[in-house]
């Protein structure tokens, strides 16, 4: 009886192990099977975006003006262009990009007219070389126009980089007007110099810094309001800039009356930027043994910059020949122009003065 009454506990504990066995085998076949966590791959050369801004598009500009638009490839043409009572007035000054206005031999005013963004159909008067054009227009790699020039400073021209366009050496597009006497009427027209440009002159990079537009330039933010630049740069050249509200620009005097182009368009400027350099005497002479002088532009100085009826002392900065010179606010940022066209008075350092009022 004993023995019967163990093997019947034991087959009661064998029957209940197989009905778990059962139970969790019934369950496992009514469940889901878990399904393998998934492989991620990533290539390198994918960027995983993770909340990045958007770097905004800006719209191109024409790099001498700062206007908006679409930039012309062709390279600038900076012309030598007398500034004489018998030279006046010139003709293609109001379509300049950037106007240079320098003191040669004998005190007479003379421009560096370049023009990039805009094709005037004539150009002139047209003059020799000075031994201060190098400098002005080596950072622009393009061409340098003009009508004759002594051996030597010649020879400073052809060191620049840039192309030369001589009226001596009979290049395209330069002829005598019959309308003025010699040596005051020599023209040109610039399209025949652009289409005579080497093979690899293109466009400037910009020489100055602009702003998006004038309410934004460096002059118009922090400022001084100013309505007169009065410039003595020498004892023969006395130019006024007048602010005019109406046209948003700062028009040009010479000698008292109002400055005009051929056109009859008043000669005006959206900046005026005043450059105080060095004005030594070089090792040439013009007539009669007078001192043919040049700018001490390499270096740094001081400068006033007048846009939208103000002005800003700023420092002017050239770190070599073929480098642009560039506008500084006291941070050592660059002051920013208004979009349009420049002119940059070059005031000889201890004899020449700008007084704003």
């Amino acid at each position: 009886m004993a023995a019967t009454a163990r093997r019947d506990a034991a087959a009661r504990g064998r029957g209940a192990a197989l009905l778990v066995v059962g139970a969790l085998a019934l369950a496992a076949c009514g469940s889901q099977p878990a399904e393998p966590a998934p492989t991620v791959t990533q290539r390198a050369d994918v960027t995983v975006d993770k909340g990045a801004v958007p770097t905004p598009e800006v719209a191109p500009v024409w790099p001498l003006t700062g206007v908006a638009g679409q930039p012309d490839p062709r390279p600038a043409i900076a012309v030598k262009i007398e500034n004489t009572a018998a030279a006046r007035p010139q003709t293609g000054l109001e379509q300049a990009d950037v106007v240079w206005e320098t003191i040669v031999e004998f005190e007479v005013s003379r421009f560096v007219a370049v023009f990039q963004s805009q094709v005037p159909e004539e150009v002139g008067p047209i003059r020799s070389v000075r031994p201060m054009d190098p400098l002005i227009v080596a950072p622009l790699g393009g061409l340098l126009v003009y009508s004759g020039g002594q051996p030597g400073i010649l020879a400073l021209a052809q060191q620049a980089g840039v192309q030369i366009v001589s009226h001596d050496a009979g290049a395209p597009g330069m002829y005598r007007s019959k309308a003025r006497k010699a040596p005051h009427n020599v023209y040109g027209d610039p399209a025949q110099w652009w289409a005579a440009a080497e093979a690899g002159r293109t466009a400037p990079a910009q020489q100055f810094a602009f702003a998006r537009s004038a309410e934004q330039a460096s002059a118009t933010v922090g400022g001084t309001p100013a309505t007169t630049l009065d410039l003595r740069l020498s004892g023969q050249s006395h130019p006024v800039w007048s602010w005019d509200a109406a046209s948003g620009t700062w028009l040009r005097s010479e000698g008292g009356s109002p400055a005009t182009a051929a056109s009859g368009a008043r000669l005006s400027a959206v900046n005026v930027v005043a450059i105080t350099a060095g004005h030594p005497n070089t090792e040439f002479g013009a007539q009669g043994g007078a001192p043919v002088p040049t700018y001490e532009l390499v270096g740094s100085g001081d400068a006033v910059l007048a846009t939208g009826g103000k002005t800003l002392p700023v420092r002017w900065q050239k770190d070599a020949q073929d480098q642009p010179l560039r506008l500084l606010l006291p941070d050592g940022s660059e002051a920013t122009l208004a979009p349009g066209n420049t002119w940059v008075e070059l005031v000889p350092a201890g004899s020449g003065t700008l007084t704003v009022s």
